[in-house]
This record gives structure tokens, C-alpha cells and sequence, in this order.
């Protein structure tokens, strides 16, 4: 019957977990640091459920394998690496690969709020970059600087305030200083922004691109394959050119929520190619304003 097949779908739902789902929780954090400036999260998404080119994949594993044998390394005098820069287009993966990297190596992660650590009183930003170091050194997690062209951008630029380059030239000493056992983690959309000498204070940097015709259908066959469909994923492949990763997955989340609604069987290459459509037209509109 049709009420059992939407029972059905919403048992694979749950059960297969279409967007991973994360366990959240509220923490309190010491010396007057605000809890909001912290999103705390303990991941559950595995590497094989990355869809992203081999050569990335590799960098990502060999981060995962040096964490996982820093014994041997510091048997040598050697270390494992720990900060990265990852740049590239919003949605292809950036906050998904730090996420990875908290569950492969079973440890929390703390996304840092760009825009809550900065304010308009002098020197308290720099004092809440101070805290947050205290916490990467004391608490061993994946902490993720998102929307790092808050505080990164090139000191050299003549648009940015004096404050912003004092912050800048803390967090620069901070990453440099810092010896703990976490993982930190920076994330840029327009890496050209950032001021160039962060670069040497990073172990590796991952660039992020648009996903390709290969990419595309294995998202699209990760993110559909416990559904019925009635056509081929290459059909999909040149409408969905020029979306981002994120793009995809929402398309086919949409035609999921969509059978399950109606009660239907199977998603039809229309219903999905409509979801893709809904997605560009919204891109259209915001940029009319």
C-alpha cells in the first residue's frame, strides 16, 4: 500500500542516515569565553562517504594515518601534521572534510565563529584569540576556523583597520606557537584575499573545486541509492554542471522529501530536474539584489 512504502522510505531515511546526522550538545567554556563563539558538534560521517577527487582523498588519508601513528613519528623527532588551510567555492566540502576528520579520528569538533570573536572594543578580540589557543591546547579536538577571510586578509591591503592587522599578526603567532595535539583548521572561500604569509604557518593546503561529470554522478548515486529511479544519472549530469556539492545533495534531498510527501514510488528524472532548476533560479535571485 501506499502508506507502507512511505513507511518504508522514511525507515531508509533514518536508518541509512541521507545527511549524517551529528550529535549536538551546548558546553560552557572557561575563562569568561562565550559558549556562542563555539559550535561543538562529534561527527559521524566516514571518508567513504566523500565524494571528492582521488588525489584529495589521499591528502586526507595520510592526515588521517599520520594522527593515527604520531608514537612512531615522535620515536624520530618528527611530528604529525595538524594545520591546514583549505580553500575554494562555498559548498564543495571544506566544512565536510574537517567533520571527516573529527569522526575517522574519533575525536569532538569545534567550528569557531569568525564574526562573534571580533569586536569593536581594542585588544578584546585579540584576548578572545588568546582563550580559544588556551582551549586548542588544553582540549584535544578538530577545531575549525570557518570564513577565515574575517581576520586573514592581506595586511598589506590598504582597507584594512589597524585592529584587523593586530588580530591577524595574534592569530600568526598563536598558530606558530602552538604545539598541542589537536587538529586546527582554516577555511577560506577566496584564498587570494589572505595575506600570504599564512601560508608557510600551514602544514598542507587543500584547494576545493566545482564538482565534475564524474563527481556529480557519484553524488548522485550515493545520495539516491536507496530510491527507486526511472532513468539514467547521466541524463542529470549536464544540468547539474557549474552547482556545488552541497547543491547536488539538496537537490535530492528535495526529490526525496517530494516522494515522500505524495506518497510516491520512484523519483523521476523530471521531478529531480526540476529540484536542480529550483536551485539556479534561486542563485538568479539573490544576485539581483
Amino acid at each position: 500500500s501506499s502508506k507502507e512504502d512511505t513507511k518504508n522510505i522514511n525507515k531508509k531515511i533514518n536508518t541509512k542516515n541521507i545527511n549524517k546526522k551529528i550529535n549536538t550538545k551546548n558546553i560552557l567554556f572557561h575563562n569568561n569565553l562565550a559558549d556562542d563563539i563555539f559550535e561543538y558538534c562529534v561527527p559521524h560521517i566516514t571518508l567513504n562517504e566523500f565524494v571528492s577527487p582521488a588525489e584529495r582523498q589521499d591528502r586526507i588519508e595520510k592526515i588521517i594515518h599520520e594522527f593515527n601513528n604520531q608514537a612512531k613519528l615522535k620515536k624520530h623527532g618528527l611530528s604529525n601534521r595538524r594545520k591546514f588551510l583549505l580553500a575554494g567555492y562555498p559548498g564543495t566540502g571544506k566544512t565536510m572534510t574537517a567533520s571527516i576528520l573529527a569522526s575517522e579520528l574519533g575525536l569532538p569538533l569545534y567550528t569557531i565563529q569568525i564574526d562573534r570573536i571580533i569586536t569593536k572594543f581594542m585588544g578584546e578580540t585579540g584576548a578572545k584569540l588568546r582563550q580559544i589557543f588556551t582551549l586548542i591546547e588544553s582540549k584535544k579536538a578538530v577545531y575549525l576556523f570557518d570564513e577565515f577571510d574575517s581576520i586573514g586578509t592581506d595586511r598589506n591591503n590598504d582597507n584594512e583597520v589597524g585592529e584587523m592587522r593586530r588580530v591577524l599578526n595574534s592569530f600568526l603567532q598563536f598558530l606558530e606557537g602552538d604545539q598541542s595535539d589537536s587538529i586546527i583548521i582554516t577555511a577560506t572561500n577566496n584564498i587570494s584575499l589572505l595575506d600570504k604569509a599564512l601560508f608557510r604557518r600551514f602544514d598542507d593546503i587543500l584547494d576545493y573545486d566545482l564538482p565534475n561529470e564524474y563527481e556529480i554522478i557519484e553524488l548522485l548515486k550515493l545520495r539516491l541509492q536507496y530510491f527507486k529511479i526511472n532513468f539514467s544519472l547521466d541524463s542529470i549530469v549536464k544540468e547539474a554542471i557549474g552547482l556545488s556539492h552541497a547543491d547536488i545533495v539538496r537537490a535530492c534531498t528535495d526529490a526525496i522529501k517530494d516522494i515522500v510527501i505524495n506518497d510516491k514510488k520512484l523519483i523521476t528524472q523530471k521531478l529531480l530536474l526540476q529540484s536542480i532548476k529550483n536551485i539556479k533560479e534561486y542563485y538568479k535571485s539573490i544576485k539581483k539584489y
